[in-house]
């Protein structure tokens, strides 16, 4: 039997065996961390111990007879004390003490310095850090020493602290079995701990640095008031940097001793110096992210124990932070925050790829942020916006509505109509948001807002053509030319480039709902609550350049085109029909050809999911596009949709002219012109991002082509399951990429394991919770948001992606969990269409009312519920599917 484990061994053996802080080293160095020499005493080592100095049946004793509320009595104290002595009086096994003794005597003739920290199996880990209570040794010399600093350990384990912990964290004392780590001191200049968020504050962009002179021991132990450095950890940024600093009277440090352990050394010379400089202090930032992406996965935030040798950083330990602060406004505090994957879900309803997964996060923060900094309203330090629940984004509906309402006096009732998601609304009692003071600042905010969005909505073609400028700037540069730097360069030009328009983002996309909500004003006067269906119908076949509506309309002509193109029909035609051959198959006289390069130049930065970087482009690969092309070939229509489009015009403007006075009739027009014009805004808005997200692609493509041809990666789409930190310390030449093919495998692993769950619609605190279906029995019904107007009988297809859109067949009901422009094309095949999630101002509402093609969203669990070739009635007007066939799953 093996005692003990290097760290590869330690890695492999599992928390179980080596203890949480064991099994953390053995991460950071299977992943490429610069950690001291060493390894770990496991769990069967303590157990040996117990056994050979017969010692389970006090323990069983002291277990038995302990509780929380008895620990501070004379008698629980003996028994503790008592056994204490017992571990420490003990003797270790002979073959224990032969291992440590081959292995001590491996590591050379020259005299060493090491380290015994405690490793329980319980420590370290998501749920319990057990920071402290456990004792370590640092500067221990001989095997002797090392001998008696794991009794030590073992004893600690069974401290009054150690179990007054256990039980306050409801760990049970039968499970605890002690794993040490044993590992060579590094010759510090300087140590401390770096934590990738600020428990303080609560912000999880901000890291912040605890440093000291000598070893870390000072720092940790809070002997002195260390130097406290603050970093900006933005993902739009390709490095964290340093925005405050708080130089601490640091009253001294501490050194190894020269007869083993430490000695504490007043030191008033370097009370006021900075520890570290600014250069180190970022360099240091950059690895605590290298850790935070490695051991945390980009979510769990990580408590990082470093040390510097004057040279390097070297790492000690790393453990996860258990309990960050939770932020909110003072009227939530007594409420948990409620997470929902409305809205999210139309645009990022994937798990992220890692990646992209930080830098939506920041992008999407961002847009929320600016929303409500931009009408100078005063938002709480460290407030989320949005979180991972297994690697999907949801968003803090809490923060939405409380924010809304506080900041401009926007209540809550109705908000799920237009956000889409299965939470309820908040309630909000309060009769008069706009009275008082607090109102007047309010009726201030909603005036900056409504400027805003008009000045965005005027400004918006020059903002894009600007945006579209400078990032074509970049994208059109030969990028294998680029040095290392270059890509670090460009990523900051990118991030500024996004980061900037994510600011305004929200005012832009507000131009297509702000002429809502007057035009709803004045029809409930006359329709009541039919005045959002009859904007349904209104909102047909406008005359504004919808772009994502654009995209379908164009493929719809180019299929007729096709049609008529000999050249087009024989290739899609083809037995052999292959969607990447198109440029060679087709001749440069077809006119089909012709106008699929204008589509693809003018629309190839697009993608199904396009907001993940890790999907191809159409530019790329438009096999999703010229499927849809091949499969509508024969029944293309344009002008038979435009006549459609017309006629339902025409019905509801004939309803319109029955029961508005006429005076009103040209002010209704104007308005509908308006949420026309601002649906256009808000759908090209979403592709000048998906523009910016193309050229962040660009560069990761050419990375994965670099890293994989210096054999730092197997292939080079593996670029996908780095970080952007990982490939920046690479390329900054910080890290020589060692133990990153692991980390890729693992990551490759846990997305597929994620992509096999499915997502709760709303998460209540940390509760998850699925939304059941529901059916008005009585009816035979489901009820969801109406979005488009009309009414529609078919048989159902249910995609769970576009890419298996070729399933659906013209006419038949498309039932999807959400879509995103990369459903474009689907919708004009569909006779109708259904959503599990989604509301009125979703992209997917947006597009079907363009085309007319009745639409119910937000119906909770009808994935789940309707079958392939089931027929239903798709009722947009009233917001209900009707089950015609009873064969129900």
């Amino acid at each position: 039997m093996k005692y003990l484990l290097n760290w590869k061994e330690a890695f492999e053996s599992g928390v179980s065996m080596v203890g949480g802080k064991g099994w953390n080293l053995g991460r950071l160095d299977q992943y490429g961390f610069n950690i001291p020499q060493g390894g770990v005493l496991t769990a069967k080592a303590y157990n040996e111990y117990i056994k050979y100095n017969e010692l389970q049946k006090i323990i069983d004793e002291v277990v038995s007879a302990t509780t929380l509320d008895n620990l501070d009595e004379v008698h629980v104290k003996d028994k503790l004390n008592q056994l204490n002595k017992k571990i420490i009086s003990g003797s270790i096994p002979p073959a224990i003490i032969q291992e440590l003794s081959t292995y001590i005597n491996s590591c050379g003739k020259l005299k060493k310095f090491w380290a015994v920290r405690s490793s329980a199996v319980a420590e370290d880990s998501e749920k319990a850090s057990f920071a402290g209570i456990h004792d370590s040794f640092l500067n221990v010399c001989s095997l002797e020493d090392i001998l008696s600093a794991v009794k030590g350990c073992y004893a600690s384990l069974w401290s009054p602290r150690a179990v007054s912990y256990r039980k306050k964290m409801n760990i049970s004392d039968d499970d605890v079995k002690a794993a040490v780590v044993i590992m060579e001191m590094v010759e510090a200049k300087a140590a401390g701990v770096g934590f990738t968020c600020d428990l303080l504050s609560g912000r999880q962009d901000v890291i912040v640095i605890n440093a000291n002179f000598g070893l870390g021991e000072s720092v940790v132990s809070g002997t002195v008031e260390p130097d406290t450095y603050y970093l900006e950890a933005e993902a739009v940024n390709a490095s964290p940097h340093l925005i405050s600093r708080k130089i601490g009277h640091k009253q001294g440090m501490v050194v190894r001793s020269e007869n083993g352990g430490t000695q504490f050394i007043k030191s008033e010379e370097m009370s006021l110096q900075q520890v570290l400089q600014d250069k180190e202090i970022e360099k240091l930032g950059r690895l605590l992210l290298r850790v935070f992406d490695a051991l945390g996965n980009g979510d769990q935030h990580q408590d990082v124990e470093w040390v510097y040798d004057g040279h390097d950083f070297v790492l000690v330990q790393a453990r996860p932070i258990t309990t960050i602060p939770r932020k909110t406004f003072p009227a939530l505090k007594n409420q948990p925050d409620i997470w929902s994957n409305g809205n999210y879900r139309d645009a990022v309803p994937m798990v992220q790829s890692p990646l992209n997964r930080r830098l939506m996060k920041n992008i999407i923060d961002t847009m929320h942020q600016g929303f409500f900094t931009g009408v100078d309203y005063d938002f709480p330090e460290g407030l989320q916006f949005s979180r991972f629940f297994n690697g999907r984004l949801y968003c803090n509906i809490s923060v939405q509505q409380w924010g809304n309402y506080d900041a401009m006096g926007a209540l809550p009732q109705g908000f799920g109509v237009f956000w889409g998601g299965h939470q309820k609304d908040m309630k909000i009692d309060d009769p008069d948001p706009y009275g008082g003071v607090i109102g007047l600042k309010r009726k201030e905010r909603v005036a900056k807002n409504m400027d805003l969005v008009k000045q965005g909505k005027e400004n918006s073609a020059r903002i894009w053509s600007k945006i579209t400028a400078s990032v074509k700037s970049i994208t059109s540069e030969k990028l294998s030319k680029w040095t290392d730097q270059d890509f670090i360069n460009k990523y900051n030009e990118l991030g500024s480039i996004v980061k900037g328009m994510a600011k305004e983002f929200m005012f832009l996309s507000a131009a297509g709902s702000m002429p809502v909500m007057y035009l709803l004003n004045i029809l409930t006067e006359y329709f009541s609550d039919k005045a959002l269906v009859v904007i349904n119908a209104l909102m047909v076949g406008g005359t504004a350049d919808i772009t994502s509506a654009d995209q379908g309309y164009r493929l719809v002509e180019m299929a007729e085109l096709a049609r008529k193109d000999s050249y087009a029909v024989k290739y899609f035609n083809d037995a052999n029909f292959d969607p990447m051959k198109w440029e060679v198959k087709l001749p440069e006289s077809s006119l089909f050809k012709k106008a699929f390069h204008e589509f693809i130049q003018e629309y190839g930065h697009r993608a199904v999911y396009e907001l993940d970087i890790i999907n191809p482009r159409w530019r790329e690969d438009p096999s999703y596009l010229l499927g849809i092309i091949r499969s509508t070939i024969n029944t293309a229509d344009i002008g038979r949709l435009k006549k459609e489009q017309k006629e339902k015009l025409e019905q509801v403007w004939g309803e319109i002219k029955e029961k508005v006075p006429t005076i009103k009739h040209s002010e209704i027009r104007k308005l509908v012109k308006e949420c026309q014009d601002g649906a256009a805004v808000r759908e090209k808005n979403k592709s000048v991002l998906a523009l910016i997200m193309d050229a962040y692609r660009i560069i990761a493509r050419e990375l994965g082509h670099r890293f994989y041809e210096r054999s730092i990666i197997k292939e080079p789409d593996d670029v996908f399951f780095c970080t952007w930190p990982e490939l920046f310390s690479v390329l900054s030449g910080e890290w020589d990429g060692r133990g990153l093919q692991f980390l890729i495998a693992a990551r490759k692993e846990w997305k597929k394991k994620m992509e096999l769950l499915a997502p709760p619609d709303v998460i209540y605190g940390e509760t998850p919770k699925f939304t059941e279906p529901v059916i008005e029995s009585s009816n035979n019904y489901l009820t969801g948001i109406p979005v488009a107007a009309g009414k529609a009988a078919g048989l159902v297809r249910r995609i769970i992606n576009p890419n298996d859109g070729g399933r659906l067949q013209p006419g038949e009901v498309m039932v999807a969990p959400s879509t995103d422009p990369g459903w474009t094309p689907l919708f004009l095949k569909a006779g109708a269409v259904v959503m599990e999630t989604g509301g009125f101002l979703s992209h997917g509402a947006i597009v079907a009312r363009e085309y007319g093609i009745p639409a119910v969203v937000n119906v909770p669990g009808v994935m789940g519920m309707l079958k392939d070739g089931q027929k239903i009635v798709v009722d947009g007007d009233k917001g209900k599917i009707f089950l015609v066939d009873e064969g129900i799953e």
